[in-house]
């Protein structure tokens, strides 16, 4: 018998979740004609949802996802469409939600690293566990968010499914440019942001457990080191990703280590655009404090670069022996991680080679495959208690 799934599309133009929903629909998609999908979209969301087929259906909800009243609004109207089922690709549940209902974890940093004041930190531990514990079923995206969801919240392990996500399937070239056309067009783009020198990448959020100032302090030690290099005496950091100003830390760690003429902020750019400072940077930095998963690190492996990461949290699970893992909360273990990778050309070369490999590991098919067992086993056992 068809199921009748509801799915929260809002997010789909966000970082990282909106990864997460566009490529577990278009995958859905390419694996099941047979259940009825209604995805509910902003106005700025439902272009990435043309070309569907005929079982799947957009619905427009224009309403913020933000304050009781809306939340409650938001469960109001779910309720009209009678699903067997609602998937929330995020762990914020509205008051009210109908059940039963599905609900991915990608991380629980709102709750370890939760800004000032902390007075509401209660309040929000509760909100959060109340959602989970009146799931069906909670999708962790690696094991090591299924243990912060088991052990910090206390979900029973027989309600959590540790479901892997994948990088975008446009991520998954070879970074070797395939002809001088392609390699005209890198130069192009690198030329449009007046990149004609050797840099460090990171892209991706600036909060605060992803640690840029580290990065910023281990950069300035690198740099130091490699004024008289022949080929990275010039080196550069580019960040790509939020708007500076709404983190002085990163700004006053530039200025601090005296590097502000050698690292650039370039907020968010388009995929292709993106996807060019990924294959042509010649080191990724990635030394973030918590990962749910860990999308950039795999993106950069996908482009063809060799990465450096932290040794905690997801990210060991998740690049396994395919890069660098250094102590986030050591300087100068960071840049040591950055010299390795930049400097050991035969590092470099495996570190390229076993990331194309480990990529291997994720795939949206499979991911979109085991998301569809679950939402069977939901609908298997709300029918039993009818």
């Amino acid at each position: 018998m068809a199921l009748k799934i509801v799915l929260d599309a809002r997010r789909v133009r966000d970082f990282g979740v909106g990864s997460y929903i566009r490529n577990l629909v278009h995958a859905l998609a390419s694996l099941d004609a047979e259940n009825r999908y209604v995805l509910v979209c902003r106005p700025l969301g439902m272009e990435e949802f043309a070309g569907l087929p005929a079982n799947f259906e957009t619905v427009l909800y224009e309403r913020p996802d933000t304050g009781l009243f809306n939340q409650l609004g938001f469960s109001i109207f779910l309720r009209r469409f009678d699903a067997d089922l609602y998937h929330l690709p995020l762990s914020v549940v509205p008051w009210g939600m109908p059940r039963p209902y599905v609900v991915t974890v990608h991380d629980i940093s709102s709750l370890l690293f939760a800004p000032p004041p902390r007075r509401w930190q209660a309040l929000r531990l509760y909100r959060f566990r109340r959602g989970l514990m009146r799931a069906a079923r909670v999708i962790a995206v690696s094991c090591a968010t299924r243990r912060d969801v088991e052990s910090v919240l206390g979900v029973p392990a027989e309600r959590i499914r540790q479901i892997y996500d994948a990088p975008d399937p446009r991520f998954l070239a070879d970074g070797a440019p395939q002809c001088e056309a392609e390699r005209a067009e890198r130069r192009r783009v690198l030329e449009r942001y007046q990149v004609n020198y050797p840099y460090i990448l990171y892209a991706g959020a600036i909060r605060p457990q992803k640690n840029v100032p580290r990065l910023v302090e281990a950069f300035a030690v690198l740099r130091g080191e490699l004024e008289n290099h022949p080929v990275y005496k010039d080196l550069r950091l580019i960040i790509i990703g939020d708007e500076i100003a709404r983190y002085p830390a990163v700004r006053h760690a530039v200025i601090k280590t005296r590097v502000e003429h050698a690292v650039r902020f370039l907020g968010f750019l388009p995929f292709e655009t993106l996807r060019v400072f990924y294959q042509c940077a010649a080191v990724f930095a990635f030394p973030s404090l918590y990962e749910g998963f860990g999308l950039p690190p795999l993106e950069a492996m996908a482009c063809g670069t060799p990465v450096v990461t932290s040794n905690v949290s997801s990210l060991p699970e998740v690049v396994g022996e395919a890069a660098v893992l250094v102590n986030p909360e050591n300087v100068f273990d960071i840049a040591r991680g950055l010299r390795e990778a930049l400097l050991d050309e035969s590092l470099r070369r495996e570190l390229v080679q076993r990331g194309f490999a480990q990529l291997k590991r994720f795939s949206w098919r499979t991911t979109a495959s085991q998301v569809l067992e679950v939402y069977r086993d939901v609908a298997r056992l709300s029918r039993r208690r009818v």
